[in-house]
C-alpha cells in the first residue's frame, strides 16, 4: 500500500511540505522494494536516508519555530530529539545486524507510522500556529 501525500499531511509551508513529500516517496520506495523481495537490500540506504533526512528537516522546521516564535518549541523539539536517538538506534542495529526481515518492518514503522502521525499532529499545530500570525 503506497502512502500519498494527501491534504491531512499540508503544512502550507513550501519547504516542509517539500520535505514531507520526499520522505513519503521514500517509504513508497522502501514498499515498493518489499514487494518485489528486496526490501533488505535497500534497507541501509533507507536507514542513513532517514538519518540525513530527519536532521535536515528538523533543523528547517526548528529554525522555523525560532523564526516565528513558536510557543510550543521546546516540547516539539524535544520530540524531534528523541525521534533522532531511536533513529540513530535503529541505523546502528541494521548496521550491526544485516538487514533482516525484522529491520525493514521497524524501519516502515518508524518512517510510516511515527513521521507520518508526527506531520499530522506536531506538524499540523506549527502550520496553525504559522497561520494565526500571518
Amino acid at each position: 500500500m503506497a502512502y500519498q501525500f494527501t491534504k491531512d499531511l499540508e503544512t502550507g509551508n513550501r519547504v516542509i511540505d517539500a520535505e514531507h513529500r520526499q520522505l513519503i516517496d521514500t517509504v513508497n520506495s522502501l514498499l515498493d522494494a518489499c514487494t518485489k523481495g528486496q526490501g533488505r537490500t535497500q534497507l541501509l540506504d533507507t536507514a542513513h536516508f532517514l538519518l540525513h533526512y530527519t536532521e535536515k528537516h528538523f533543523s528547517d522546521e526548528e529554525a522555523i519555530q525560532v523564526k516565528n516564535r513558536y510557543p510550543d518549541y521546546t516540547r516539539h523539539k524535544k520530540i524531534h530529539d528523541d525521534f533522532k536517538k531511536s533513529a540513530a538506534d535503529l541505523v546502528r542495529k541494521i548496521e550491526n545486524e544485516g538487514p533482516t526481515v525484522a529491520n525493514v518492518g521497524q524501519i516502515n514503522t518508524l518512517l510510516a507510522g511515527w513521521l507520518l502521525k508526527h506531520i499530522k499532529v506536531e506538524d499540523k499545530k506549527l502550520a496553525d500556529y504559522l497561520k494565526s500570525i500571518a
